[in-house]
């Protein structure tokens, strides 16, 4: 069923987001939102975070994918009038939980707000996002506080860097890079 979470600051994963119902016991049709839906046969419980923060652990009773979205069923929510509260929710699991990457992989999420720097200490900004283009190119969105914005290809060559425990990326930018 439900229990409340007292420590709301503890860190989350966010694995779906619930759209709408699904026919009548409760079911919930969310959006997949990890890369790892084989995730889904090890979990147990959920977090769901109302739209405010309010946050509930949640039991997940079962699940099955539908298209491209996964179907939640979480026990004691046979309904509905019961099912619905959940509309507009993320569900999540303890950052703790999370899928381990490969080294020198990384969660957007953990590479946003980190301090970019060059080699020499000279900073750059803070990452505000992770673009994807074609053919598998990432890019760094890096705004320093005068709000440019400087789009750092993340490639070894570029990033000799990442110290998420600081915070803290650090470059070794071409010439004119920081120029365009």
């Amino acid at each position: 069923m439900t229990k409340e979470i007292q420590d709301a600051a503890d860190p989350v994963v966010i694995v779906a987001r619930a759209v709408r119902m699904r026919g009548l016991k409760g079911e919930l049709v969310c959006e997949l939102l990890t890369d790892f839906p084989e995730r889904f046969d090890e979990i147990r419980s959920l977090i769901a975070i109302a739209p405010n923060g309010e946050r509930r652990l949640v039991e997940l009773e079962g699940y099955w994918f539908q298209q491209k979205r996964v179907v939640l069923k979480l026990a004691g929510y046979d309904s509905i009038e019961t099912g619905s509260v959940f509309v507009g929710y993320q569900f999540g699991v303890p950052e703790s939980q999370r899928v381990q990457l490969p080294a020198g992989h990384f969660y957007d999420w953990e590479l946003e707000g980190c301090l970019v720097e060059t080699i020499e200490g000279n900073t750059i900004g803070h990452v505000r996002e992770v673009m994807r283009f074609g053919g598998g190119i990432e890019m760094l969105a890096v705004e320093n506080v005068e709000r440019k914005r400087h789009l750092i290809p993340m490639v070894d060559a570029i990033v000799t860097r990442v110290d998420l425990e600081h915070k803290r990326i650090r470059i070794d930018p071409p010439e004119g890079l920081l120029d365009l």
